[in-house]
C-alpha cells in the first residue's frame, strides 16, 4: 500500500488593486466641480430671474430688465479682465482705481476729440495694468501687495489731476462721443452690446487661442507651466494688461453716458464688486479653473438680486450689501468644498 502524496501548498491568489474604482471617483469629482464652476451660476441666475417675474411683477417689466443690464455692463468689463488675471493666479485690487482715472482722463479730453479721448484714457488704464504686470512677473512679488500699492498710487493720481477732487470736467455737446454710453441698439443699450462683445472676444481668448491655454495653465501651476517652456512671465503682464484695459473702457463708457462731471471717488470698491461676481461665477481663487460665461451669468446675478431686494423688500443699501456678501460667502465655502472633495478624489 503505497502512502498519499504530500499535498502541496497553492500559491496565493494575488488580487488586482481597484485603480478602475479610483480612477472613477477622480473624474467623477473633477466633473463635478468643472460642471458647477462653469454651469452653476447660469442655472440659479434662470432661477433667481423666474422666481422674481413671478414673485415681484415690476422686476419682469422690460424696461426694468433693461436697467438691470445697463447698470451690470460696468462691473461686467471689468469683471470680463479680472477673469483672466484670477484664472491665472492673480488678483487685481486696482481696478477701481483705473477705473477712475479713465473716466477723469476720457472727460478731460473730449473736447479735443472722440479718439483721443477713448486714446488716452485707454492708454493710462493700459500703462497702469503693463506696470503691475512687470513688477510682478519679473519681481516675483505678491500680486495683492502690488495692485494693492496700485490701488492707493491711482486713486491719488486721479485726485492730483483733480485738484483734490474739486475739478469735475464735463463733455456736453460732443454728441460723437456721448452715443457710447447713450445710444441703444432694439432698445438695449450700447454698454450692454460693448460688454457682450468684451465677453464673447474674452471666451474665444480663452478657450480658443494659445494665451487663453497658457493663462489657465499658469494658474493651475506655475511650476509645472515653467517646465513645460510655456511664457510664463509674459502672460502674467498681459493678464494685467487686459484687465486694465477692461477697467479703462468701463471708464470711458461711464464718461460717455453721464456726460462726464464725475467725482474723483468714483469707482472706489469697485474691485470687489468684480472680484466677487468672478468668483460666484465659479472662477477659482487659487487659479486655473474659471470661464467667461460664469463670469457674465456672476454679474448679472449680484444686479439682479439687488434689484430684487429694491424692487420686492423697499430695503437700502446696506441691506444690498449684506445679501451680497453673505451669498459671495455661500460660493466660496462652495468652491472649497468642491475642491477638497476634487483632491480627496486624487489621494
Amino acid at each position: 500500500m503505497t502512502a498519499p502524496a504530500p499535498a502541496t501548498k497553492q500559491p496565493p491568489v494575488a488580487v488586482a488593486a481597484d485603480h478602475g474604482g479610483r480612477e472613477a471617483a477622480r473624474a467623477r469629482a473633477r466633473a463635478l466641480t468643472s460642471l458647477i464652476s462653469r454651469n452653476g451660476a447660469v442655472a440659479v441666475l434662470v432661477l433667481v430671474v423666474l422666481l422674481g417675474a413671478l414673485l415681484v411683477p415690476s422686476f419682469g417689466k422690460p424696461d426694468n430688465l433693461r436697467n438691470v443690464a445697463l447698470a451690470a455692463s460696468f462691473i461686467g468689463i471689468i469683471a470680463a479682465g479680472m477673469t483672466f488675471v484670477i484664472i491665472c493666479g492673480g488678483i487685481d485690487l486696482s481696478v477701481g482705481s483705473t477705473y477712475a482715472l479713465a473716466t477723469i482722463i476720457s472727460a478731460m479730453y473730449a473736447p479735443r476729440g472722440s479718439f483721443i479721448a477713448v486714446g488716452y484714457a485707454l492708454l493710462a488704464a493700459g500703462l497702469v495694468g503693463l506696470i503691475q504686470g512687470l513688477i510682478i512677473a519679473r519681481l516675483r512679488l505678491p500680486a495683492f501687495i502690488v495692485t494693492l500699492a496700485g490701488l492707493t498710487g491711482v486713486r491719488g493720481l486721479v485726485y492730483y489731476i483733480t485738484n483734490e477732487g474739486n475739478d469735475h470736467p464735463q463733455i456736453e455737446g460732443f454728441r460723437a462721443f456721448e452715443t457710447l454710453g447713450t445710444g441703444s441698439l432694439a432698445t438695449i443699450g450700447t454698454p450692454v452690446w460693448i460688454m457682450l462683445v468684451v465677453f464673447a472676444i474674452g471666451w474665444w481668448v480663452l478657450n480658443r487661442t494659445p494665451f487663453g491655454q497658457s493663462v489657465q495653465a499658469v494658474g493651475g501651476n506655475q511650476g509645472a507651466a515653467e517646465l513645460m517652456g510655456l511664457p510664463v512671465k509674459r502672460t502674467q503682464t498681459i493678464v494685467y494688461v487686459v484687465s486694465g484695459l477692461c477697467a479703462g473702457l468701463s471708464g470711458i463708457l461711464t464718461t460717455a453716458l453721464s456726460g462726464g462731471g464725475q467725482e474723483a471717488r468714483i469707482g472706489d470698491a469697485y474691485e470687489l464688486s468684480a472680484i466677487a461676481a468672478v468668483v460666484i461665477g465659479g472662477t477659482l481663487l487659487s487659479g486655473g479653473v474659471g470661464s467667461m460665461v460664469g463670469t457674465l451669468a456672476g454679474v448679472l446675478l449680484l444686479f439682479v438680486i439687488q434689484n430684487l431686494i429694491v424692487q420686492g423688500a423697499n430695503l437700502n443699501s446696506y441691506v444690498q450689501q449684506v445679501v451680497s456678501g453673505g451669498f459671495l460667502l455661500v460660493v466660496v465655502i462652495l468652491q472649497a468644498v468642491l475642491s477638497r472633495r476634487a483632491g480627496t478624489a486624487d489621494t
